[in-house]
């Protein structure tokens, strides 16, 4: 029997599709399911005839392997991945290798490789993005784990992977331990992001302009076609133009609740442990918490009121291409955030991530994928050691133009009553970001007041702390910790 260049555990959706894309790529492809019938159903239905080796049982897969074996987990986030792991490994032999491509915390990735190598084993936890149909295309997908272990698995990831306009893979070695699941959960943030701002701009234009779902799917359409062209403004135009057989236009049917899995959370979570202000990213997470609160906010709308002028009165051609500047200038903050984020904990963690190469890797087939990230990898290309995309040429004049319609976007959202937490959240971000004072210095004296927990002073160098009496009944002694 012909052996199979890689294995893979869980048949749901995403894991079918990867199969499918590795056969069609020219690998021969051993599946497993838990539940075995799944394997015969696949074989006999969108596997037939193709070159995959159904087995029903772990043994079985194994032995249907090449070595050094390569089997991917396509299954649960979670105890489900721990669990496969303890029943493979007695199967496998030294220098395997077990690949992890679901939504895994990387914190959990990092314990996994660690505790696979001490075994002599090797481990792969990658991001894949991309949705069922980019795993069927052709995704994003981001490794990281045991370097040795890239080379065994760079010729097949790379195939299937998402091709940039320059046939470049959008699939590149990320870094050890949990690095790749790191990028993919600030991948996931900044989609988070990115659609909680498209909704923001959609709402002030249904319920601040009155436009209808066709005049919205025009704008989104125009806006596709210049700096704003990503797939979702794109899935955004084509949602507001869509109609069921019954002539209903679907997205006015759909409850405004929303749902999510944990990775913004976890985005932003990290964000808080490593001391940087992911306020984008954050206000996303929590807008889609608030929108969980449905039975609330409809009591709530009876009895608490706002502004009396609810319509918008201006030019309403004009203040759509505010919206632009201001959901285009909101994208560069959310990015320049992720990327903060993502050089922060790569120093904790020991890592040398290539910050363009992300960029180039998120530039197609995964959700995110835009022609603004060919500016992020440029950026990076010309200056490896950017603190913040803000201050890249390119970013700095792109958010200065967009200033103004931003700053009108935000005043009249507040004047008619229109929440746009994460647009707001950008611009104070960009304020904040910009002052070169800020009153945390009255922050400062706060906390030394009540806790003496000391403070810094303009006119003394970094890292003198002083304290205050500022009662005149507390004394000399101030706090022992100090956390700017």
């Amino acid at each position: 029997m012909n052996q199979a260049d890689i294995g893979l555990i869980g048949l749901a959706v995403m894991g079918e599709n990867l199969v499918l894309n590795m056969e069609r790529n020219g690998f021969t492809v051993a599946v497993f399911n838990r539940t075995v019938s799944k394997v015969d159903a696949f074989i006999q239905g969108r596997g037939k005839g193709k070159k995959f080796i159904g087995a029903h049982s772990l043994p079985e897969l194994v032995n249907a392997l090449q070595k050094p074996r390569r089997i991917m987990l396509m299954v649960k986030a979670g105890q489900a991945v721990d669990d496969f792991i303890e029943q493979l490994l007695p199967l496998l032999e030294k220098g395997d290798i077990i690949i992890d491509g679901g939504n895994s915390h990387f914190p959990d990735t990092t314990r996994r490789t660690k505790y696979l190598e001490s075994k002599g084993f090797r481990y792969i936890g990658t991001g894949v993005s991309g949705g069922e149909d980019g795993a069927l295309r052709g995704p994003s997908i981001m490794p990281g784990g045991s370097p040795t272990a890239w080379e065994f698995v760079k010729p097949i990831f790379q195939k299937i992977s998402a091709k940039t306009d320059k046939g470049e893979p959008c699939c590149e070695w990320v870094g050890e331990n949990g690095a790749g699941h790191f990028v993919k959960m600030v991948h996931n943030g900044i989609e988070y992001g990115d659609m909680q701002m498209i909704c923001e701009t959609y709402q002030l234009m249904r319920q601040g302009l009155g436009l209808t779902n066709k005049q919205m799917h025009k704008v989104f359409a125009a806006w596709n076609k210049a700096e704003l062209d990503s797939y979702l403004i794109e899935i955004t135009r084509d949602i507001l133009d869509y109609k069921n057989e019954e002539g209903e236009e679907v997205v006015d049917t759909i409850l405004d609740t929303a749902g999510q899995k944990g990775t913004g959370k976890w985005t932003v979570m990290a964000a808080l442990d490593a001391g940087q202000p992911l306020t984008l990213i954050g206000e996303a997470v929590f807008a889609r918490c608030l929108s969980a609160l449905k039975e609330e906010r409809v009591a709530a709308a009876k009895v608490l009121p706002g502004p009396k002028t609810a319509k918008f009165a201006g030019n309403k051609v004009k203040f759509i291409d505010d919206l632009r500047q201001a959901l285009y200038a909101s994208k560069i903050v959310s990015y320049a955030q992720g990327y903060q984020l993502m050089r922060s904990v790569a120093k904790e963690s020991g890592w040398n991530l290539n910050y363009g190469g992300i960029a180039l890797m998120w530039r197609g087939g995964c959700i995110i994928r835009s022609a603004f990230l060919g500016k992020i990898k440029e950026a990076f290309d010309n200056n490896p050691k950017l603190v913040n995309l803000l201050l890249d040429p390119f970013f700095a004049a792109a958010v200065t133009k967009a200033q103004g319609g931003w700053r009108r976007v935000i005043q009249t959202a507040v004047k008619l009553g229109i929440p746009a937490p994460a647009l707001g959240s950008a611009l104070n971000y960009y304020d904040g970001y910009r002052a070169e004072r800020l009153p945390a210095n009255l922050l400062q004296a706060q906390r030394d007041y009540f806790g003496a927990h000391t403070y810094e002073r303009v006119d003394k160098p970094r890292g003198q702390f002083f304290h205050t009496n500022w009662t005149g009944r507390g004394g000399s002694t101030a706090a022992s910790i100090y956390t700017a």
